[in-house]
């Protein structure tokens, strides 16, 4: 087998703040494996890059090259435009949202070679589709995890 696997990603929020989901599949010659886990209280922003999280956290080598398939162009762009090596650059100067996933993912990419391409959403992407149905009925669960980065800034902004 190659040391090459290709994921595809999706995040939801119903309400956008609200519950979310994320879903991912994660492929490997012809091994496929599929995730998915839903939040009480997040964005779809979050949700979109928890799916890309969560995907390299469930990688047991390095040194893989990685294609990702996003529908997202708030993750897509911030990778592939640089926008990501700005806002660490400036320590998130200015606002920018997501900073404890950010870091989590550009600590997670570091052991890797990753090339982000940009899909569709809601077409005719029978993986991106798939991620779209794991991601919406995780959000839709019973059993919601706590998104413990998005609720303490929430916290600490007087929000909640």
């Amino acid at each position: 087998m190659s040391n090459s696997i290709i994921i595809y990603t999706d995040g939801a929020a119903r309400g956008n703040p609200g519950p979310g989901g994320y879903g991912t599949i994660l492929m490997w010659g012809d091994v496929k494996k599929e995730l998915s886990n839903g939040y009480r209280h997040t964005t779809n922003n979050r949700m979109e890059l928890m799916a890309v999280i969560a995907a390299l956290q469930a990688l047991k080598k390095e040194n893989l090259h990685i294609t990702i398939y996003s529908d997202s162009s708030y993750v897509v762009k911030a990778v592939e435009e640089g926008w990501l090596k700005n806002w660490i650059r400036t320590d998130f100067k200015g606002g920018k949202k997501n900073k404890d996933l950010w870091r989590l993912y550009h600590t997670l990419s570091q052991k890797h070679h990753i090339k982000f391409k940009w899909v569709k959403g809601h077409a005719d992407n029978a993986f991106n589709n798939r991620c779209d149905e794991l991601a919406t009925a995780a959000a839709d669960g019973k059993h919601l995890l706590i998104d413990e980065g998005y609720e303490q800034e929430l916290k600490a902004n007087k929000l909640l």
